[in-house]
């Protein structure tokens, strides 16, 4: 065998190794944590291989989900509702976004600042995602499309502390 085709195999099987079986560095954490469904559709199943049949479809883009366990490159993940089953890490991301609960079914206010006495500068219904981050004291700054706001936590889900 040559070098020159030694050489050719080498590469396209680094490419291949590294574009289509990589896994996003997140998806090497230690379960539980925070990510979100980062593709248009995304299809839970009720084990971790495309043999196993769909749960559900999601075709919520961002939506938040739990990651409960790790098994090659799939997780089993927790959805809003509680409902549990495994995706391909490959459909999930580890930016961290939260949806507003419709418990008290009631839009929630998104204040200037994180306290009760902030200014009040968007409404958002049950059921709206947005990405969350500078999540203390009771309050994440919520973002919506470029929209932003301190919303409480306890109006969210996809941000309890894990572990």
């Amino acid at each position: 065998m040559s070098k020159f085709y030694i050489k050719i195999v080498m590469a396209f099987s680094v490419a291949l190794f590294n574009g289509a079986w990589a896994v996003p560095a997140f998806a090497q954490q230690d379960p539980p944590y925070w990510a979100s469904i980062d593709e248009p559709e995304a299809r839970m199943r009720t084990g971790p291989s495309t043999e196993y049949p769909t749960m559900w479809i999601y075709q919520r883009e961002r939506l938040p989900i739990k990651i409960l366990a790790r098994y090659k490159a799939w997780r089993k993940v927790e959805d809003p509702d509680g409902a549990q089953g495994w995706m391909h890490a490959r459909l999930l991301s580890a930016e961290q976004t939260a949806i507003v609960l419709d418990d008290q079914k009631k839009i929630q206010p998104l204040r200037s600042g994180p306290n009760k006495n902030a200014k009040v500068i968007w409404q958002v219904e049950p059921g709206v995602v947005g990405k969350i981050t500078q999540c203390e004291n009771g309050w994440c700054l919520f973002d919506v499309t470029g929209r932003r706001g301190y919303i409480e936590q306890k109006s969210i889900w996809g941000d309890e502390p894990l572990k």
